[in-house]
C-alpha cells in the first residue's frame, strides 16, 4: 500500500487538508482520532496516564480533560516525554492495524509528530502542511482560546518549520485562499494515484 505521511505544525491546517484528500477518495487515517479513541474511559491507555499523572487530568465522568493534559505537556518537557511514552506506541500500533485493514487507492496517514518522532520511514512520501508561525499562533488563540505565551510554547515544543520542510517530499502552503488549497490537494491526489499505480 502506497502511504503518504501528512504532517505539519499545530494549527497549520492538517485536518482541513486531510478532509480534502478524503473528498478526493483517498483513505485517510488520522492519529488524532486514534488518540481520542484510545483514551476513552475504561481503556488501558487512560488508566496508564492517570497512574503516571494523577486524576487531575480527568474531567467530569472520568473523561480525559485534553486541555488540562495539553497544558501540562507543554509546560514541562519531562511530563511530555512520559505522556508520549504511553500514548505513541499505542497510537502507532492502532495506526498500523487500521492501515493494514483499510486498502484504498493510496493512504494518507495524518501524523502530527512524524518529523519529531523520526517516523518518516513509515511512509513512502512526506507531505507537509506549511504556514507562517505567526498564523499558527493567531489560529491557536482564536480557535482554542490559547494565550500568546501558551501558543508560542506549543510551537516551541514541536519541530521547527525548517526541520519539517527539510523532511518534506511535497508541501502544501496553507496561508491563502481555500480554493487554492483544494486545487493543490487535487493536483497531489493525481500524483499519488500515479505513484501508487507504479509502486
Amino acid at each position: 500500500m502506497f502511504r503518504v505521511g501528512l504532517t505539519g505544525g499545530v494549527a497549520s491546517g492538517k485536518s482541513t487538508v486531510a478532509d480534502l484528500f478524503e473528498r478526493q477518495g483517498a483513505t485517510v487515517i488520522d492519529t488524532d482520532r486514534i488518540a481520542r479513541a484510545i483514551v476513552a474511559p475504561g481503556r488501558p491507555v487512560l488508566a496508564a496516564l492517570v497512574s503516571a499523572l494523577g486524576t487531575g487530568i480527568l474531567g467530569t465522568g472520568g473523561v480525559l480533560d485534553r486541555a488540562a493534559l495539553r497544558r501540562r505537556i507543554f509546560a514541562d518537557a519531562a511530563t511530555r516525554r512520559t505522556v508520549e511514552g504511553i500514548l505513541h506506541p499505542a497510537i502507532m500500533a492502532e495506526l498500523e492495524r487500521q492501515s493494514q485493514a483499510a486498502g484504498g487507492p493510496y493512504q494518507v496517514l495524518v501524523v502530527p509528530l512524524l518529523v519529531e518522532g523520526h517516523r518518516t520511514g513509515l511512509v513512502d512520501r512526506v507531505l507537509v502542511v506549511d504556514c507562517p508561525a505567526g498564523l499558527q499562533v493567531e489560529r491557536l488563540m482564536k480557535r482554542d482560546g490559547e494565550t500568546l505565551e501558551s501558543a508560542q510554547a506549543m510551537l516551541a515544543a514541536q519541530a521547527t518549520r525548517e526541520e519539517r520542510l527539510a523532511a518534506a517530499d511535497d508541501v502544501i502552503r496553507n496561508d491563502g485562499a481555500p480554493k487554492a488549497l483544494a486545487a493543490r490537494v487535487a493536483e497531489l491526489d493525481r500524483l499519488y494515484r500515479e505513484m501508487a499505480a507504479q509502486a
